[in-house]
């Protein structure tokens, strides 16, 4: 009895110190007014922006229809007995298919009738499956089958089209010719599927080229640089300005390990918006041409030439009855500007020129001889075959040949001082199978210089000839037989 009036004691005791240390009730203030703009303060949040441009971007789903074969096991049995039990060949109709996705990316919505950019390599397919399906699914989550109007594969710009059931919310265009280092930027777009999202960050650079790696050989590469957070499936997404316009379609970044490290890259919605155009109203990018293989110029050669810099192209070679030839450009003359654009360097030689449409009178302005001189190059077009003679057709059995271009020098890595005629594709039963090989320039045929496709049926004779030709960084002689 005594022991419980003691614990009885005991609980009164504590309850009444617990009683005395209780603290009050937690009191806070609260603001439960969003963040918005106000006159004379600095910007605290873009949501009011954001709700606005986010409708304007899309998710992209790419897919194709897969055939499962069905095949039939002998009964389990037979493995007692030690018959194999192969496969047996499906009888005919049992085979059956499924759809496959293929990827996943972005698009922006560029007009109210539902035109969408976004990139070539979002609906190009995967590993050799050709894309047979487009849906593209909007920010309330409805979706869409798209077509592909057009795609272009060296600026990686592709247009779809859908036909919605009202009007759509498009994103207005800003000049990105006129962006700066340090202007506040959002990427917009769908990474890893996890849905419409915005990431924050600044232009970090502009006028990025990284020489096709990034597009591949005789791409046009004029990028915009950011450190907003791009992941996959950001591709094909908008870059927009602190104002909510569109400043480019996000389309790459540099990493290791496949995430966002800060270095991400757009291409400029004024090239995007050139290509989308004549996507949709051609099908095809008209790009014009001059006819010449240009190279940046180092300091040595700036000294020698009597220059104080190193901007403008050299000309390394001119290609025979090409616009420059006919409008007087020759090797060694320094272009520095094509009509009011100036020019500092090869690559941005062939991006100006690429965007000016074929049949145009353009002013290039070079130095020759430590002078300036204008001339008037009327532009051939880009888009036209380049001269070449297929295997059946061929003076050399079974091989293709045709002129060297900026493409071909890309891929093979032919020097611009390399002149001659490319070997483009040798047939396995042709004659010379062993001896020529695709990506071999032809620079002699029994010592006479080639610089087009008809010379080498010109000085090819019966019998023995003498083959001077370069491959893989050397040149050597070798001999075929007629």
């Amino acid at each position: 009895m005594r022991y419980i009036f003691i614990l009885s004691l005991l609980s009164t005791l504590l309850t009444a110190c617990a009683g005395e240390s209780e603290n009050p009730p937690l009191e806070v203030k609260t603001d439960d007014r969003p963040i918005s703009a106000v006159v004379g303060e600095p910007i605290v949040s873009y949501a009011d922006m954001l709700d606005k441009a986010t409708p304007s971007v899309v998710s992209v789903y790419t897919s194709s229809m897969v055939t499962m074969r069905r095949t039939q096991r002998l009964p389990d049995i037979f493995r007692h007995f030690g018959i194999p039990t192969q496969p047996v060949e499906p009888e005919t109709g049992t085979d059956r298919k499924r759809r496959e996705q293929l990827g996943v990316g972005s698009g922006v919505i560029i007009s109210e009738d539902g035109y969408i950019v976004t990139n070539h390599h979002v609906v190009q397919g995967l590993r050799g499956r050709e894309v047979d399906q487009v849906i593209v699914r909007l920010s309330d989550q409805s979706e869409y089958e798209a077509s592909l109007i057009g795609s272009d594969p060296k600026t990686d710009i592709a247009v779809l089209k859908i036909n919605p059931e009202v009007p759509l919310a498009a994103l207005t265009f800003a000049d990105s010719d006129r962006i700066r280092v340090g202007d506040v930027v959002f990427a917009i777009g769908n990474p890893f599927d996890v849905g419409l999202t915005a990431t924050h960050g600044i232009v970090s650079a502009t006028s990025r080229s990284q020489g096709g790696r990034i597009l591949g050989p005789g791409s046009y590469e004029d990028f915009i640089q950011t450190d907003a957070a791009i992941n996959r499936g950001n591709s094909g997404g908008a870059l927009i300005d602190a104002w909510g316009r569109l400043i480019g379609i996000n389309t790459a970044i540099v990493s290791g390990s496949g995430g966002s490290i800060g270095i991400g890259f757009a291409i400029p919605v004024n090239m995007a918006l050139n290509v989308a155009s004549n996507l949709i109203q051609s099908g095809e990018v008209p790009r014009g041409l001059l006819g010449l293989f240009p190279s940046d110029l180092t300091s040595d050669m700036a000294e020698a030439f009597g220059l104080d810099s190193t901007s403008g192209a050299l000309v390394n070679q001119v290609q025979e009855d090409s616009p420059a030839s006919r409008g007087g450009i020759v090797h060694g003359d320094i272009i520095i500007k094509i009509g009011d654009t100036e020019i500092g360097s090869a690559s941005q030689l062939r991006l100006v020129v690429s965007q000016i449409p074929p049949g145009t009178e353009v002013a290039v302005t070079l130095i020759r001889e430590s002078k300036t001189i204008v001339l008037p190059i009327v532009l051939g077009s880009l888009n036209e075959k380049t001269a070449s003679i297929t295997g059946e057709s061929s003076p050399i059995k079974g091989v293709s040949i045709r002129l060297i271009d900026q493409e071909a020098r890309d891929e093979y890595s032919i020097p611009e001082d390399i002149s001659g005629v490319l070997v483009s594709e040798v047939d396995d039963d042709s004659p010379f199978v062993e001896i020529l090989e695709k990506g071999m320039v032809i620079l002699e045929v029994n010592g006479a210089s080639i610089r087009s496709v008809e010379q080498i049926e010109s000085n090819l004779s019966e019998g023995q000839n003498m083959l001077y030709i370069w491959a893989k960084g050397t040149k050597g002689f070798m001999v075929i037989k007629q």
